[in-house]
């Protein structure tokens, strides 16, 4: 099933869904208005049997206009498919949970506002769950300013004396006598 066979099969189903097909190479993927979300996919769970979903996450195509995909990847077990779903949400702008229909989603949906700062309405816990509870900022998003000045790490050989490698064996050899 590619992504225009998703469509077709979907129209009837979420009438008046704004549902486009978008370009992958792996598996169908299609756009879904933020509207039409959780109809979408309750016709996809319910009628085309795509019963989990497998992965919440979002992309910041800064400075496009719309500014992120909030991607869902889904699977249907017992046909053996897999579809990607993308909502493209703007800044500051909200998209529906669909915790309803998958319970799982409360967590992804958590991690991408944690790290994003993409608000999902309707979700009833949305609060950090990777970053600490004071952290300021999400931190994958494009403009988060990056300030850590580190020096790098390199590796500088261990080098002792012949004397010291042994001394050093005999004071292990005598700690291990005593124990």
């Amino acid at each position: 099933m590619d992504s225009s066979a998703v469509i077709e099969a979907l129209a009837p189903l979420a009438r008046g869904a704004s549902l486009e097909a978008a370009p992958s190479i792996d598996m169908p993927a299609i756009y879904v208005a933020p509207g039409d979300l959780v109809a979408v996919c309750a016709a996809l769970r319910n009628t085309l049997g795509f019963d989990l979903l497998a992965e919440i996450t979002a992309v910041d195509y800064l400075p496009r206009e719309p500014r992120y995909d909030v991607v869902y990847h889904l699977v249907s077990i017992a046909n053996r498919q897999r579809l990607r779903l993308k909502v493209r949400v703007a800044a500051g702008g909200t998209i529906p949970t669909v915790q309803g229909l998958w319970p799982s989603a409360g967590w992804p949906e958590r991690e991408v506002w944690d790290l994003f700062g993409i608000v999902f309405e309707g979700h009833p816990d949305l609060r950090r769950i990777l970053m600490p509870d004071d952290w300021e900022g999400h931190p994958l998003r494009k403009d988060y300013p990056v300030q850590i000045r580190k020096t790098t790490a390199t590796y500088e050989p261990l080098e002792v004396t012949e004397q010291e490698f042994r001394a050093n064996l005999e004071r292990d050899r005598v700690s291990r006598v005593r124990q």
